[in-house]
């Protein structure tokens, strides 16, 4: 048997944007020639040119990120101080690793205008079109207009989000890890701000994110490619970074075939 690999993350870069200013990467890129004071820590008075190859010591980055740069993985803790009704919420590194490879699910959403707030009945549909029957563990995945918008100025302000009846009707099915191509699971807070403004509403803020107060799960943001991908029959692999007591980590996201 052999395995087709689907890469469902973004690249993690400086120029495209894919997060609010305030909160972009930065990277900076040392080519061979750039680390000889590394380089002369460990080896005092070595030059690039006596370097094997002569070509300096070695290349690297740094980097200055979010956890929440990227595709990532969030934790309960991200959402809420707890879960489960009271339970302290669990930070990424304490995500059990079992949720996250799974079988996947896709559900797509690519028609719902931007800023729609999908609700349970439209996740039903959706699953009764593709004829999935949702099981425990499922990683359920949500296809939005954002996925083919990765570089568009606007970016995190394309695609539908979750809602909290939406998020909750899949949690009651079993599902505790759940992903969106958009910059967030809820929908964009440009077009949830608008209805908080005219309705005073301010439950409104975060109701996917917030399910998570009663049951804990997590998600996976700024997926990509998703559009690639069958309704379901494939795995997911989203093993997040071990951040410790952190409220999310990176993660490269996989969907895997087996052929």
């Amino acid at each position: 048997m052999t395995h087709r690999f689907v890469d469902l993350s973004i690249f993690l870069e400086n120029d495209v944007i894919t997060d609010p200013p305030f909160m972009r990467p930065q990277i900076t890129y040392q080519r061979h020639g750039d680390t000889m004071k590394e380089l002369n820590h460990f080896f005092p008075g070595v030059s690039a040119e006596e370097v094997p190859g002569a070509e300096g010591f070695a290349a690297a980055e740094m980097v200055t990120l979010s956890t929440h740069n990227g595709t990532h993985l969030d934790a309960p803790y991200h959402f809420h101080p707890t879960m489960d009704g009271g339970a302290r919420a669990i930070t990424i590194d304490e995500v059990p690793l079992d949720w996250c490879f799974r079988p996947g699910v896709k559900l797509d959403f690519r028609k719902m205008p931007d800023g729609h707030v999908v609700t349970a009945a439209e996740v039903e549909a959706e699953l009764q079109r593709i004829g999935h029957d949702l099981q425990p563990y499922d990683i359920v995945l949500v296809n939005t207009a954002a996925g083919m918008a990765v570089g568009n100025p606007d970016f995190v302000d394309i695609g539908c989000g979750m809602g909290y009846e939406a998020t909750i009707y899949l949690l009651e099915h079993g599902v505790r890890v759940t992903g969106t191509d958009a910059w967030s699971w809820d929908a964009p807070f440009s077009h949830t701000a608008r209805k908080v403004s005219a309705t005073g509403d301010t439950s409104l803020i975060w109701e996917g994110h917030k399910a998570g107060r009663d049951i804990g799960y997590c998600h996976l943001e700024k997926l990509h490619n998703l559009e690639a991908l069958p309704p379901y029959g494939f795995t997911v692999s989203c093993f997040p970074h071990k951040v410790r007591g952190a409220s999310a980590g990176w993660t490269r996201a996989v969907a895997i075939f087996e052929e």
